[in-house]
């Protein structure tokens, strides 16, 4: 509507316009001057009762809705109906009582709207009406206070754990572009390509560690200009059920449609819940429509969670998928070094080593060992830690990865020792540097394995058993009469004996 429209409906008396007149004159201003998700959470739901003469009743939800509206929206609701009905109009409110209380399906009560503005703790109180919501909650609305929001003023508790930041988040090949990521993330809430984010990897790779990471990152740099939240998606379905239990399903999804970074930690558990997922579904849209950041964390890709409606899977592909693979070698010991450099205690490099050769699957796993071993130095005050005393220490933590070494292992590690090819051990190839090491792995795979001399030989070519013993021979000559030989020979051994734990 054009202004001329607009002045020409302001001039007219208040008997010549209805209820839904008024309102409607009301709302096209309201409209222009807020976010526009802001106006259709929280003004397009309303309904005009009537009007009578300077005083416009307009029904809401509830009375939730009531203060909320009167706590954020009261300036420029005031404003605009003396803009439409001039000095001296007013709101007043009918309160559909929520079911739970009802005698009758439609009973309501009225509210005046309030004589003076409500106190602000902010002094800026334009920014509040431009925004349309609080990060505050009511610790009496329900068990769990960060659930739903009233209007109190108090902050949103982001529930992260403050030692989870890039600076203890080890980068390597496995993380490198989840990792750079999450902190241009950090940098740019909301307002990046990367919306949403979606981690995804195995048990104990760090996908909590990197996402909480994030809201760190933003408290840090941008303090309370956001609001963060995280919560696993266990959490946030049973604080959901427990909102329609209580008749408070349209509270819980505004206070979630107003956080500004909202984490939800392993996603695939919304698995096969319907009701949940529709309600993500809905708080999901209201978010990304309005420029918050949403990130998600899954032990899978988006397209292999199962159960999950396919309309939620095409949101998650928005943005970043971004996995956590297993640690390299290299990540694993460096992490290792990092977290003895943290308590303050060094260990041999072959203890790392050692470690990192056993605990391949899980960075918990790798923090699970070291802790052991500092709380066994601290407890029994053990001043130096040698190899075959954590060997002891972790001996229960490694039983059960402890594999069976075969003669292909031995070979190939052997060569990776000599840095050949493994196969060259298998052709006929005279060469110094390939009869070495096709000797030693002979000698290697007799005193580790419980294999024949004829099964050694098959794996070497097809050679018979008198080449092995040869071989062994050789080997075993060599041992007596060269020490730097026999360091040789112990270094690839304890390659093997790692390898097998």
């Amino acid at each position: 509507m054009v202004e001329a429209e607009k002045s020409q409906r302001n001039s007219l008396s208040t008997e010549n316009l209805s209820a839904a007149e008024a309102w409607a004159s009301c709302l096209e201003i309201i409209r222009d001057n807020i976010n526009y998700q802001k106006y259709k959470s929280w003004f397009h739901p309303i309904k005009p009762v009537a009007l009578d003469q300077k005083t416009l009743t307009i029904q809401v939800p509830s009375q939730f809705w009531y203060e909320w509206l009167e706590e954020h929206y009261y300036n420029i609701m005031r404003s605009t109906i003396t803009k439409i009905l001039g000095e001296g109009a007013r709101f007043e409110y009918s309160i559909v009582l929520e079911k739970a209380e009802q005698e009758h399906q439609d009973l309501a009560v009225r509210m005046p709207q309030r004589s003076s503005p409500p106190v602000q703790n902010s002094s800026d109180q334009n920014e509040q009406v431009q925004n349309g919501y609080d990060t505050s909650y009511s610790a009496d609305s329900i068990r769990n206070p960060f659930v739903i929001p009233g209007i109190k003023k108090s902050k949103i508790e982001p529930n992260l754990n403050e030692n989870y930041v890039f600076s203890q988040f080890i980068e390597g090949d496995c993380n490198r572009l989840a990792r750079s990521a999450a902190i241009a993330i950090a940098e740019n809430p909301g307002k990046n390509s990367f919306n949403p984010f979606f981690v995804y990897g195995g048990v104990g790779l760090g996908k909590t560690h990197l996402v909480q990471s994030i809201g760190n990152k933003i408290r840090q740099d941008y303090g309370d200009k956001f609001s963060i939240l995280y919560i696993s998606s266990d959490q946030f379905t049973n604080e959901f059920v427990h909102s329609i239990r209580n008749n408070r399903a349209r509270e819980f999804s505004m206070f979630y449609r107003n956080i500004d970074v909202l984490i939800v930690d392993d996603i695939q558990f919304f698995s096969g819940k319907e009701k949940t997922q529709e309600e993500f579904f809905h708080i999901f849209n209201a978010l990304h429509q309005d420029g918050k950041q949403i990130i998600l964390t899954s032990d899978r890709a988006p397209k292999d969670v199962p159960d999950i409606e396919e309309r939620l899977i095409s949101r998650f592909n928005w943005g970043l998928s971004a996995d956590l693979q297993i640690p390299d070698y290299e990540t694993r010991y460096a992490i290792l070094e990092k977290k003895s450099l943290e308590n303050g205690i060094e260990f041999d490099g072959e203890i790392f080593e050692f470690i990192a050769h056993n605990f391949k699957s899980s960075i918990r796993d790798l923090q699970g060992a070291i802790i052991k071993l500092l709380a066994t130095a601290s407890l029994q005050k053990i001043d130096n830690i040698d190899l075959p005393m954590a060997k002891r220490i972790l001996k229960d933590l490694i039983k059960e990865t402890k594999k069976h070494i075969s003669i292909d292992d031995i070979q190939r590690l052997v060569c990776d020792y000599f840095g050949i090819d493994p196969n060259k051990v298998r052709e006929k190839t005279r060469k110094q540097e390939v009869v070495e090491a096709r000797q030693i792995a002979m000698y290697l795979s007799k005193t580790m394995t419980k294999s024949s001399l004829k099964t050694i030989g098959l794996h070497f070519g097809g050679r018979d058993h008198s080449t092995v013993i040869h071989a062994i021979s050789s080997v075993e000559d060599r041992l007596e009469t060269s020490p730097k030989f026999d360091q040789v020979i112990k270094d690839i051994q304890q390659r093997v004996e790692l390898a097998s734990m």
